[in-house]
Formats: C-alpha cells, sequence, structure tokens
C-alpha cells in the first residue's frame, strides 16, 4: 500500500487499499428505517446478524452473500449513490465528501482500537436482528448518525 493512500481520491485506491479504509466502526451494520412520507432516515441499534458486536466487523464477511443476500457492496462507484446512508464518521463518507479522517482513525492512530477507546464504534450497544421483530426496530432507534 502506497503512504497517505487514504487521502487519494476514491476511485484512484488499489482493492487493498479501499479495504484498509474501513474504520471498523461497526455502523454501516446497523439495520435503519428509512420513513417513506418523509424520506427521513433513522439508525438503530439492531445489528446485522453477522455483526461481531465486539470486534465491530462481520462475522462472515467473504461469505456475506450467502446468508445476508442484500448486504450493499460498497465500491467507489457506488458510494455516490448511497454517501447519505452511511454515518457521518464513515470514512468512505469522509473522503467521498473530500474531509479528512478523524484522529481516531486506524491509518491515522496506527491502532485499531482507538476507533473503540474514543466511542465512535457500535462495540458493546448492539442487539442482534435474530433478537428483535422487524415491527420493533423503531423501539431501537439511536441518535441520528447520518
Amino acid at each position: 500500500m502506497r503512504d497517505r493512500f487514504w487521502e487519494l481520491p476514491l476511485p484512484k485506491l488499489a482493492a487493498d487499499e479501499w479495504e484498509a479504509l474501513c474504520d471498523g466502526c461497526g455502523k454501516c451494520c446497523l439495520n435503519k428505517i428509512e420513513f417513506e412520507d418523509t424520506n427521513e432516515l433513522a439508525f438503530t441499534r439492531v445489528a446485522c446478524k453477522l455483526l461481531d458486536g465486539e470486534a465491530c466487523r462481520c462475522s462472515s464477511y467473504g461469505n456475506r452473500h450467502s446468508f445476508v443476500p442484500d448486504c450493499v457492496v460498497l465500491t467507489p462507484a457506488k458510494i455516490k449513490e448511497i454517501a447519505w446512508w452511511l454515518p457521518a464518521t464513515c470514512a468512505y463518507r469522509l473522503r467521498h465528501e473530500g474531509k479528512p479522517l478523524y484522529p481516531w482513525h486506524h491509518l491515522i492512530s496506527g491502532d485499531p482500537e482507538t476507533v473503540h477507546s474514543a466511542g465512535a464504534s457500535v462495540r458493546g450497544w448492539t442487539v442482534s436482528e435474530l433478537s428483535v421483530t422487524e415491527d420493533d426496530w423503531e423501539d431501537h432507534i439511536i441518535e441520528d448518525l447520518s
């Protein structure tokens, strides 16, 4: 990987650089509710069944589409369409918007734990979608992350 690759425009990143840009917060794995009447997006603390709530990573990343067929594959081309759907702290969204990464991002700090110690991840406060019916997701809406 190139030095300071994260400062490059997203389409210029190599595949390994793109993957390394993920900050490991786990917020993209939270289920969201889009209210059709207002187009408002609400994040819930209800996480995808594959999210490892301690590691804040997908427990089956390479095979996730076998278990969650509609899991979004984030690409430089697709981010233009869905950046609004990503949390405001997301490294992909920040770089898409031309903003720098936060100091807690592992590429800046050198430590993958700083996202958690900064309180910027979902570690320890999610519930699995396997334990909450979709009808009850509204009971788990959290502060707007978008």
